[in-house]
């Protein structure tokens, strides 16, 4: 095995390629049908067994990870992924255990794929926007119509068959304006503890697609600057208010991993990346799920493994590129520990220096990390110390407490000095001109 190849090498599997049954309008993969003309868009079972058995042999940890994604995974039918969990055990080495995960639109769940998942373990990403209007807004099927009421059928599957799930909504120039809106709907009335935001920012190429991460230019459907940022803050100020161990945001929990000095356990967020690679139904391997075109192809596992193409120095090269072509403007930013640059598909803008590689995402990120600092600061103290994160929320019961306090007296100071300037309020002047006798 190359000894540039990390212990765990995460690859997201995608059995249909960019196949899929809805036509999301922002879905940056829809667009990678292209690169793969006549394709029955279907992961063979040669294909298949080479992959299992190459991510096993790839692994020097006990722990391995078989994810799945698209396109929509589940048009392949229960059976494709039945022979995955029994090539999972053909080519299992002693004490090493498997974590399946998938991630799906969920519109074609039903009891049969909800008790595969629950006896086997599986960990369900489920894709949903927000309530129907702001779901429906971007995620419509093959003629246009919104797909609310199919996810949600989907959600409430897992939840009676008591699978792992977690949701992810992406945040789109529409729902970003819904902070709030989305947030509580995902909590109270869908029932998820789990919760996973993801930025849409659809770079276009030449033509108007989006086919390749180039371009400095973005669609109508990503976001504005500044949407982002507001839209994880005032989702913090609730959660950090009244959801703290309840329920548990991504973004939040790599945040408060960062200013604990630990790995933040999000790619966008690490120094480097390259660990992770996207496969698709073929058996091309390429660097990245964000990059699957031809200039980040690293091979084909049928002629070479996945350990010799992700310990490759062009693979480790690209992983380097994020750190090495951070811009000076970043290097010395007071928020980089946390940010990093984040992803590189984003870094297209340039500097206020004159330097490109700037993320179109950066205000976003700098203005949420500032603004999170005092409260991530107590959580560190909190958890180095032993205690419960929970803890936080009666800090902000007291300095809610305090500051309503301290506008109350300043309210009141207000309207003293009103009173004085108008002459209400003053002591009566005695009549002088009744002299005692």
């Amino acid at each position: 095995m190359p000894q540039k190849s990390p212990s765990r090498i995460h690859v997201l599997g995608k059995p249909t390629g960019a196949i899929c049954n809805l036509n999301c309008s922002y879905c940056f993969f829809l667009d990678k049908e292209q690169l793969y003309p006549n394709s029955r868009f279907r992961m063979t079972d040669e294909v298949l067994e080479t992959y299992i058995r190459q991510l096993i042999e790839a692994h020097r940890s006990s722990e391995v990870t078989v994810a799945w994604q698209g396109g929509e995974p589940t048009l392949m039918g229960i059976d494709f992924f039945r022979k995955a969990i029994a090539l999972q055990e053909k080519y299992r080495k002693p004490g090493m255990s498997f974590e399946n995960t998938l991630q799906t639109n969920g519109t074609l769940l039903n009891d049969e794929w909800c008790e595969f998942f629950k006896a086997n373990n599986y960990l369900i990403g489920l894709s949903l926007d927000g309530p129907r209007k702001l779901h429906d807004t971007y995620r419509v099927d093959k003629a246009g119509g919104g797909t609310f009421d199919r996810v949600m059928r989907g959600v409430r599957l897992l939840q009676k068959h008591g699978v792992e799930y977690n949701i992810l909504t992406t945040v789109n120039r529409v729902n970003a304006e819904h902070p709030l809106t989305v947030y509580r709907f995902l909590r109270d009335e869908v029932g998820t503890d789990w919760i996973q935001f993801i930025p849409v920012v659809e770079r276009l190429n030449e033509g108007g697609v989006t086919l390749y991460q180039e371009g400095t230019e973005v669609s109508e459907r990503s976001l504005r600057s500044g949407q982002f940022g507001n839209f994880l803050i005032a989702i913090f100020d609730e959660w950090v208010r009244h959801d703290v161990g309840k329920v548990f945001v991504q973004t939040f929990e790599a945040t408060a991993r960062s200013w604990m000095g630990l790995p933040p356990g999000m790619c966008v967020f690490s120094p480097t990346c390259g660990a992770g690679v996207a496969l698709e139904h073929n058996g091309d391997l390429y660097a990245c799920d964000h990059f699957v075109e031809p200039n980040y192809l690293l091979g084909n596992i049928q002629q070479t493994s996945i350990a010799e193409m992700v310990g490759s120095d062009r693979q480790q090269q690209f992983g380097q590129t994020k750190l090495t072509a951070l811009p000076s403007y970043c290097q010395s930013c007071e928020v980089r520990f946390a940010c990093h640059g984040e992803c590189p598909k984003n870094r297209f803008l340039i500097t206020p220096d004159g330097e490109p590689g700037l993320n179109y995402l950066c205000a976003d990120y700098k203005q949420f990390f500032k603004h999170v600092n005092e409260p991530f600061k107590i959580l560190a103290t909190l958890m180095h110390k032993g205690l419960p994160a929970t803890e936080i929320m009666q800090w902000y019961v007291m300095h809610d407490r305090k500051l309503k306090e301290q506008e109350l007296l300043r309210s009141r100071l207000k309207q003293k000095a009103m009173s004085k300037k108008q002459g209400f309020g003053t002591p009566k002047i005695r009549n002088q001109s009744h002299k005692k006798a």
